[in-house]
Order: structure tokens, then sequence, then C-alpha cells
């Protein structure tokens, strides 16, 4: 039997947590980034659990009928926190993150906690707080392998660096179209209709390049922040 084809489910809309197109205020609400589901073969690939375990394990049952020990693989598109909050909820799963993405935040990371443990009485120290959450952090990225090109068949890994040093979409290949989750790279229609990038990005130019490139490459678009949208700059397929 051949093996199914690959097929992208958005399990949660997410959501950002203070709208710049719309001029909200910060921390309107709590930001969470697009949980889709992700099957080809004999891989079930969660990307972005964004949501908090015990409001995306009942929607992952709700949109799917699966459970945690169910899913193989966890991709995160980027190490924003807005993208990883339910990841203790999927032990039994490959935790996957693209190498660049992994570096870029690592490096930073790994410096910040030396700096906090060769001085801790520094003025600009961390606090116990900040520290342990440093530390959380810098264990939550020790268990995310580096991601394969290809997680299955189907499904490879398409770069979109600029918000964050190493971002990085899922490029969906179907026999009527491709679907491309986009992550942070375009977080909602407002930023896809107007060509705007999200004003954290660490590398301005790289991130409208990468844009640029996730509209040239797919049919369907699945936003970071949003949903499934068709790409208006394709024809009816």
């Amino acid at each position: 039997m051949p093996p199914r084809e690959p097929d992208a489910r958005v399990i949660s809309i997410g959501t950002l947590a203070a709208h710049p197109l719309r001029h909200e205020a910060p921390n309107t609400r709590t930001g969470h980034a697009t949980t889709t589901l992700v099957r080809s073969a004999d891989r079930v690939i969660l990307i972005d659990p964004g949501l908090p375990a015990e409001a995306l394990v009942p929607r992952l049952g709700e949109r799917t009928g699966l459970r945690p020990s169910q899913i193989t693989d966890v991709f995160l598109t980027s190490f924003h926190p807005d993208c990883r909050r339910a990841l203790p909820a999927f032990e039994s799963a490959r935790w996957l993150i693209a190498a660049p993405e992994r570096e870029g935040v690592g490096v930073p990371m790994a410096a910040l906690l030396r700096a906090s443990e060769s001085d801790p009485d520094a003025d600009d120290a961390l606090d116990p707080d900040a520290r342990d959450a440093l530390l959380r952090d810098v264990a939550i990225l020790q268990r995310c392998q580096p991601a394969p090109d290809a997680p299955a068949p189907g499904v490879s890994l398409f770069p979109l660096p600029g918000v964050t040093p190493g971002l990085t979409g899922v490029l969906i290949a179907g026999s009527r179209h491709t679907t491309l989750i986009c992550g942070d790279a375009i977080p909602t229609p407002e930023h896809l209709e107007e060509g705007k990038i999200l004003p954290r990005a660490t590398d301005l130019d790289q991130a409208k390049e990468s844009m640029v490139e996730a509209i040239e490459i797919a049919d369907l678009l699945i936003l970071g922040r949003d949903n499934l949208v068709v790409n208006p700059t394709k024809r009816a397929f």
C-alpha cells in the first residue's frame, strides 16, 4: 500500500499578544502560535504547540482524535516562547528545531549563562527568577534536536530567517497544491496583504526576503498567528 499523501490540519489558531497593524497596546492578550498537525507516512508531526498543554491537548483530541503519545515529532518554527508552551505534554515525541535557529538562540543563551555564573554579584547579573528561566530554556533547547531537511516524505524544511535568526517553515508538497507553514515570517493576513514584518525582527531585510520567498513557493499559507489562507498571488486551483 503506497504511503498516504502528506496533509496538514490546523489544530489551534494563534494570535499576537498585540497586533502592531491594529495599533493595539502591548500585551493586549496572551500571544500563542498557530499549531498545525502534519501527517505523512508513519510520521505525525505537531508544529508549534503554542497553547498551554491543558488547552492544546483537548483541542488535539477534538480535531484529530489523537493523544499526545501518538505524536512522533514536535517541530518548532522558532524558539519563541509562544511556539512551545505545550512541549512538556509530548515527552515521547522527538523534539525538533532547525539547526540555524538552534544555534542562533543557543549561542547568546550560553553566553548569558556563562556571564551570570562568572560574576553573580555584578550590577547586571541575572536575578534568581531570571536565571531559573534561562536554565529552563537552555534545558529545552538541549532536548531539541536539529531537524532533518525532510522530516517525512513530501515534507521539507523551508528556511525563512529574519524575524528570528533561523526561523524555518515547513513545506508540504501535495499532488494538487503546496502548503507552507510560515511561522512568524508571515503572522497574519494583514501582514501578508501589506507586506509588513513583525517589529521584533532581528534582520528586517532578511525577513522581507523570506516573506517574498514564502509567497513565491506555496499555493496555501498557514500563517504564524492566524489560519490557513489561499496565497493571493496564485490563480485558483
